[in-house]
């Protein structure tokens, strides 16, 4: 995991700790982790202490934002590195409209999943 670019860490509204996650979802912190090892979960070094931290918007209250995992999955195979998953994700695509994540937050995971197969054509 690499140091987020700046243009791309300006995208983010906002991000949580993994401490923090595995105490909002009740789980021990070696769950969050193995999530970000076995790539479920995108987290990128950031911050001075260059601490991993994932994008706020990817988490509810009981796991990962439904699809995201999916997204995840289908935007790898197609090549993409985190960074440029976390750009997808978090610019505004007028077809949606809005962004992907936000397309996600709101359950159209398969308009989201459908455009990320496409790229890979």
């Amino acid at each position: 995991m690499s140091e987020i670019d700046p243009k791309i860490d300006a995208l983010v509204p906002a991000w949580l700790y993994l401490p923090d996650i595995s105490e909002r979802w009740g789980v021990v912190i070696t769950e969050v982790r193995d999530m970000v090892r076995n790539r479920t979960l995108l987290a990128v070094r950031r911050g001075p202490n260059k601490s991993l931290q994932v994008p706020a918007d990817f988490i509810e209250d009981d796991g990962p934002v439904k699809h995201l995992v999916g997204t995840l999955t289908v935007l790898r195979d197609c090549g993409f590195s985190d960074q440029e998953i976390l750009e997808w994700m978090f610019t505004e695509d007028d077809s949606l409209p809005g962004s992907p994540i936000q397309a996600l937050r709101e359950n159209r995971g398969t308009e989201v999943k459908r455009r990320a197969q496409a790229m890979a054509l």
